[in-house]
C-alpha cells in the first residue's frame, strides 16, 4: 500500500471478483462481513470450506506466480467448526474467535485449521495438513490443537511436489541477499548484487543456475538450505547479506552443499562502494574454483565484465530493473524515466540501453503506449544502438533478437538468439525467447525444447511461457496438449485475452464449440478492441499459413469469417 496505494486496491478489488468470490459461490460459501482487507465467510460444509481455501490460496499462488515479491497480495486463512450465534446476517461466538486466531498464526499463503476441522476433512481431501501442536491463542481460554497447510508442501495440484532431478553438471542456486542496510529503501541494491552473481554465472557453461525469478521466492523467508535445493533440483546454493551505509559497502557470502548442509566457502568483503564491481566478480571465481569448473577464454573473458563504470548509474539501473519486473503500466514507465537517466550518466552504459529497449518493447506490445508503432520503433533502435557497442554482450544480443522478430526479420531474429544462448547457456530468459521466436519460424519441437529448458531452470516460471509452451504446441497440430497448457496459464491469469483466444481456436479444432466459443467472449470481455485482422497483421509468422490454422480453429466456432 505504501509503494502504490491505487494499484494495490485495483489489484485486490481483481482478486476478490475474478478468484475469491467465484470460488466462494462455487463451494456454496457467503461472505458474512468484510473486516478492512479480511473476510469472514460461513459455508454450511466444512468440507467444502477447506476445499474452497485451498483452491484460493492455490490460485493466488498462480496468480502471484513472476511478480515481484513486494507487489505480491499474498492472504492467511484460518477454519474453525464450531456453534454460532447469529445475528441478523452477522455471526459471532467463540467458534469465530477461533477462525480468526488461526488466520493470524497461519502461514502466508496458506490455512490453518482447529482439530475438529482436520478430523472431519482428514479421508475426505487428497490435500495432507501438518500437525502443528497444541498453541495458546490469544484471548482463547483453551489451548487448540492446529493444522497447518502451505503451497510449499505441495505443487499447484495439492499433491506432494514432484522432486527435480539434479543436473549433469554442478547446479547452483542464487538466494537473494538479505538487506542489513536498516533501510528498506535499499532493499533493490541487495537484490540487484544477487542478480547480478546469478547473471556472470549463467554464461558459464558448465555451470546450471536457477534463474532469479525462482530463487528469489524464498525472499524473506528463514530458509533451510538442504529444502531449498531439493524443491529447486540443485547441489549447491549461495546465501549473502549486505549491508549499504554512505560510500562504503560490505557484502557477506557462503556456498553451502545442499546435500549435507556443509560449507565449501565462505568470504566477508568490506569495501568502499566504487569496488562494487570487483566484489561481485571474486565471488563468482570463488564458486568457480570451489565447484572446480573449468572457463573457456571466452568465458574467462565475459566474467567479471560490467557494462559501466559509473556507480551512480549502476544504483539507478538498478531501481529501474526492480520497478520493471512488477509489469504495469506506471512502473513500467517510471522504469524507462530511471533507465534513461542512467544513460545521460553514461551514454555506453549496455545495461541501461537494453533495459530501456525492454520497457519500450514492453509498452508497445502490451498497449500502454499512444503510439505503439513508435514505441515498438525507438525500442529496435536502442537494440541496435547496444549490440554496436558490444556484438558480444548478452542482453544487447538478446534485445536485438525481439527487435528483429517484432521487425518480422525471423532469421535475424534467430541469428542474435543463438548467440544469446551462447553467451548465456543458463539464462532462463533467453530460452524462453528462443522457444518463443522458434515456435514463429514453425520449429516446434525445438522451441519446445527450449521453452522446456527454461521452465527447469525458472521451476517457477511466469505463466506467460505456458502461453509460449501451447503456441508451439498449437504450431505442432498437438491441439489437447496446447488448450491444457492454455488452461493453466488462464488459471494463474484469468484476464489474459491472448491465450483465451488460442484456446478458443484449440477447442474449435477438437470440435468442443460451446467451450470455443465461452473462451471467445471471455477474452473480449478483457479486451472489447481484439482484432483477428490487426492481430494477424502484428504478428511475425514465418509462414503465414500458422496463423491461418489459428483463425481456422475459430472459423470452426463460427467466431471468425
Amino acid at each position: 500500500m505504501g509503494i502504490d496505494e491505487t494499484g494495490t486496491l485495483a489489484t485486490m478489488r481483481a482478486h476478490r471478483s475474478e478468484l475469491i468470490e467465484p470460488k466462494i459461490t462455487e463451494y456454496g460459501g457467503r461472505i458474512v462481513k468484510t473486516m478492512g482487507d479480511g473476510l469472514l465467510l460461513d459455508f454450511p460444509s466444512v468440507v467444502n470450506a477447506t476445499r474452497c481455501s485451498i483452491e484460493i490460496q492455490q490460485g493466488m499462488a498462480e496468480r502471484n506466480c513472476g511478480i515481484d515479491e513486494d507487489c505480491r497480495v499474498t492472504f492467511r486463512i484460518g477454519i474453525n467448526l464450531g456453534d454460532v450465534i447469529i445475528e441478523g446476517d452477522d455471526i459471532l461466538g467463540d467458534g469465530v474467535n477461533v477462525a480468526a486466531r488461526l488466520q493470524e498464526i497461519a502461514k502466508p499463503g496458506g490455512v490453518s485449521i482447529s482439530a475438529r476441522v482436520n478430523e472431519d476433512v482428514q479421508d475426505r481431501l487428497e490435500t495432507q495438513f501438518e500437525d502443528a501442536g497444541e498453541l495458546t491463542l490469544k484471548n482463547i481460554a483453551r489451548p487448540v490443537r492446529v493444522w497447518r497447510w502451505s503451497p510449499s508442501a505441495g505443487n499447484a495440484e495439492g499433491s506432494p511436489a514432484k522432486e527435480l532431478p539434479l543436473p549433469d553438471k554442478p547446479s547452483i542456486a542464487v538466494l537473494p541477499f538479505t538487506n542489513m542496510s536498516g533501510d528498506e529503501e535499499q532493499e533493490y541494491f541487495a537484490d540487484g548484487i544477487a542478480e547480478d552473481v546469478i547473471t556472470d554465472l549463467s554464461k558459464i557453461a558448465g555451470l546450471f543456475v536457477i534463474a532469479r525469478n525462482s530463487s528469489f521466492t524464498y525472499k524473506g523467508d528463514s530458509v533451510d538450505v538442504k529444502h531449498v535445493a531439493a524443491e529447486l533440483g540443485v547441489r549447491y546454493v549461495l546465501e549473502g547479506s549486505v549491508r549499504k551505509a554512505a560510500d562504503r559497502v560490505r557484502i557477506t557470502a557462503q556456498l553451502i552443499d545442499g546435500a549435507n548442509g556443509g560449507h565449501l566457502w565462505a568470504e566477508r568483503y568490506d569495501r568502499v562502494l566504487q569496488d562494487i564491481f570487483a566484489i561481485q566478480d571474486e565471488i563468482t571465481q570463488q564458486i568457480v574454483e570451489s565447484l572446480k569448473v573449468k572457463l573457456d577464454l571466452g568465458e574467462r573473458e565475459r566474467i567479471g565484465v560490467h557494462t559501466t563504470s559509473s556507480i551512480e548509474a549502476y544504483d539507478i539501473a538498478l531501481r529501474a530493473r526492480s520497478l520493471l519486473l512488477t509489469f504495469t503500466p506506471e512502473a513500467t514507465a517510471e522504469a524507462a524515466r530511471l533507465y534513461e537517466q542512467a544513460i545521460e550518466l553514461d551514454p555506453k552504459f549496455i545495461t541501461a540501453i537494453t533495459g530501456l529497449a525492454g520497457t519500450q518493447f514492453n509498452s508497445s506490445l502490451s498497449g500502454w503506449s499512444d503510439d505503439p508503432a513508435a514505441t515498438l520503433k525507438r525500442g529496435c533502435d536502442l537494440a541496435r544502438r547496444a549490440i554496436e557497442l558490444d556484438p558480444e554482450d548478452l542482453q544487447a544480443n538478446w534485445a536485438l533478437a525481439l527487435a528483429n522478430l517484432w521487425q518480422h526479420d525471423l532469421d535475424g531474429a534467430i541469428e542474435a538468439i543463438d548467440r544469446a544462448i551462447q553467451l548465456g547457456p543458463s539464462d532462463a530468459e533467453v530460452h524462453a525467447t528462443r522457444g518463443y521466436i522458434l515456435s514463429y519460424a514453425s520449429r516446434s519441437q525445438e522451441a519446445i525444447d527450449n521453452l522446456e529448458e527454461s521452465m527447469r531452470l525458472d521451476p517457477q516460471y511466469p505463466g506467460i511461457w505456458l502461453h509460449f509452451l501451447a503456441h508451439a504446441h498449437f504450431i505442432g497440430r498437438n491441439y489437447e496438449d496446447a488448450a491444457s497448457m492454455l488452461e493453466r496459464r488462464i488459471r494463474r491469469q484469468p484476464e489474459t485475452d491472448i491465450s483465451r483466444v488460442l484456446l478458443a481456436s484449440c477447442y474449435g479444432h477438437l470440435g468442443c464449440i460451446d467451450q470455443a466459443r465461452a473462451e471467445w467472449a471471455k477474452a473480449l470481455r478483457f479486451n472489447p478492441e481484439y482484432s483477428v485482422e490487426r492481430k494477424g497483421q502484428q504478428l511475425p509468422y514465418k509462414d503465414p499459413a500458422d496463423w491461418d490454422r489459428i483463425v481456422e480453429g475459430l472459423r470452426k466456432a463460427g467466431l471468425a469469417k
